[in-house]
């Protein structure tokens, strides 16, 4: 009797860390933890536009609540994607720093928030159509490219974690010994989860770091919850609740150059997250991105808020906790989307001292500088000037943190790329490899064997810039070296 043939074996098709949807209980935790550590910077905004014209407490508000809604939008947008639009990576969007000089100049100069929201419309039109030219330009992006600016990132937002450990700008103890103690203290606790707690307590450090902080706090004065009582229990932003979009020229210009510094800082978090979660970032996936970028602009300017970009903040949570998961971040999302339209819940957020946020930024934004430190280990920097390349890029992104009113004599139009150490590092970075190693290669003076190209080859056979062993002029590595270090406690035991 003949034996019957084997069943074919079943083909297991495992899904990337990045598509896993980790349980109910999980999403919330991780979600909030996003929340967190990029609220203080979404609100940061509405606030500066709106102290700078002068605005009710109640438009204040009405702007706070309608920047949450977008926000979360924004970021379900990107994470969750549709057709063309959304990188499909864990990316937190949240409004703009770059933009704020330029909407005050806007608001103030006589335009007021109609001219503001037409500026922003135009600008997110212009992101969706240059979208798809931007993602070509990735081939612009070698590790020694990327390593800089994930540095640059880092490295400059680290003086916000600072000011939120001293009080937060602006604030009448700024410096107080008790408000460095108490962010030292939120400090120790996310080390402490992080190194000694089970494996999944590990993964929401900085969350259990925030509620401990919160709950000592409170009995010690830093913060009280008088807010939440008058705060709306609904709210809902309605298109053009300011006035119908107004637009002027010379707005809509400044709003322009906005956009490209944008883009631009985008790429360099894409990119960064890309690395970490091992997912490469590829011409048509950046293109993609930018157009979520260019979509959520757009309602912003509609529902009376302003341009959106992906939050540095919140690449650093992504590597610290090493939880990939674009469904995390969708969650998050989710959670803006509920503070936007229940004010009471946005308050009570809003409660939270800036000590205690900025103990878990210290550590958060220092992930990132050290993520950028991790690609520029893969570049060859023997017999080259890649080095030099490295030192100026950072040299001039770090200028207009350590000096913020270095550029205050140049017209405003330099004074928003400059300003923004990010950029101003990025495009530093991007001129130098272009001139040491691009431009070197077709002349063929600097290295006799071949000098490394836009996609970090440096000729046949040998290794790229970035250590990959063959060029990718397409992209950029995920990040495989990261492997090790993504696997959890369990699989490391």
């Amino acid at each position: 009797m003949a034996t019957p043939a084997p069943e074919p074996a079943r083909r297991v098709h495992a899904v990337h860390p990045v598509d896993e949807i980790p349980p109910v209980h999980k999403l919330a935790a991780f979600g909030l933890q996003h929340v967190l550590a990029m609220y203080a910077g979404a609100v940061a905004v509405p606030l500066i536009v709106g102290s700078a014209m002068k605005l009710s407490p109640a438009d204040m508000a009405y702007l706070i609540t309608a920047d949450l809604l977008v926000c979360g939008i924004a970021t379900l947008i990107q994470c969750v994607g549709f057709w063309r639009f959304g990188v499909r990576l864990p990316i937190m969007q949240g409004c703009t720093f770059a933009a704020v000089s330029p909407m005050v100049l806007i608001g103030t100069g006589g335009g007021g928030l109609p001219a503001i929201y037409g500026s922003v419309i135009v600008a997110g039109l212009a992101i969706m159509l240059l979208a798809p030219v931007f993602g070509k330009l990735l081939r612009f992006f070698p590790p020694l490219v990327t390593g800089t600016v994930i540095l640059i990132i880092g490295l400059s937002l680290l003086p916000v974690a600072g000011n939120w450990a001293a009080g937060g700008a602006g604030s009448a103890d700024f410096g107080e010994p008790r408000n460095l103690a108490l962010a030292a203290f939120v400090l120790a606790v996310v080390l402490g989860v992080q190194r000694f707690a089970p494996a999944f307590l590990s993964r929401i450090a900085v969350l259990i770091g925030i509620a401990v902080g919160l709950a000592v706090a409170v009995p010690f004065g830093f913060t009280d919850f008088g807010g939440v009582g008058d705060a709306h229990w609904l709210g809902i932003s309605t298109p053009f609740h300011f006035g119908a979009p107004t637009f002027e020229a010379s707005a809509i210009a400044s709003m322009l150059v906005v956009a490209l510094v944008t883009m631009t800082e985008t790429t360099g978090d894409f990119i960064a997250v890309g690395e970490m979660t091992d997912r490469r970032i590829e011409p048509r996936t950046l293109g993609d991105g930018l157009r979520a970028d260019g979509l959520s602009t757009v309602l912003g300017g509609v529902f009376n808020t302003f341009p959106y970009t992906a939050y540095a903040q919140n690449v650093g949570l992504v590597g610290m906790t090493r939880v990939r998961s674009r469904w995390v971040v969708a969650a998050a999302g989710g959670i803006l989307v509920l503070l936007g339209l229940l004010p009471k819940l946005g308050a009570v957020v809003a409660a939270i001292p800036a000590p205690v946020l900025g103990g878990a930024g210290l550590v958060m934004f220092g992930t990132v500088a050290a993520s950028g430190l991790r690609t520029l280990s893969q570049v060859d920097f023997k017999g080259n000037d890649n080095l030099t390349v490295v030192a100026v890029s950072v040299a001039v992104g770090m200028l207009p943190v350590g000096v913020p009113t270095v550029y205050e004599k140049f017209p405003d139009w330099f004074q928003t790329v400059m300003n923004s150490g990010i950029s101003a590092g990025c495009l530093t970075a991007i001129a130098l490899n272009l001139l040491f190693n691009h431009l070197a290669a077709k002349a063929g003076a600097r290295d006799p064997v071949g000098a490394a190209g836009l996609d970090g080859a440096t000729g046949p056979g040998i290794p790229a810039q970035g250590g990959s062993a063959a060029p990718e002029p397409d992209g950029l590595a995920g990040g495989s070296g990261e492997n090790a270090v993504e696997k959890s406690r369990e699989e490391a035991v």
